[in-house]
């Protein structure tokens, strides 16, 4: 079953950058989707909006 929410560590992993960097992209990634009127959860995002924001990303099954 593939995961619906990734954490920091899973966007560190996933596109190859430090921390701070993927806490970065996850805070802007959230904002978006609040604008949009989605509710979110801190430190996490949804696994399809990720996948749909970052080219190219490939569905990753953990």
């Amino acid at each position: 079953m593939s995961r619906q929410m990734y954490n920091v560590k899973d966007v560190q992993e996933i596109l190859g950058v430090g921390e701070s960097k993927a806490y970065q992209f996850i805070r802007i990634m959230n904002e978006e989707l609040r604008e949009k009127g989605f509710l979110t959860v801190q430190g996490k995002v949804p696994a399809a909006y990720m996948q749909e924001r970052f080219y190219g990303m490939v569905a990753v099954n953990k």
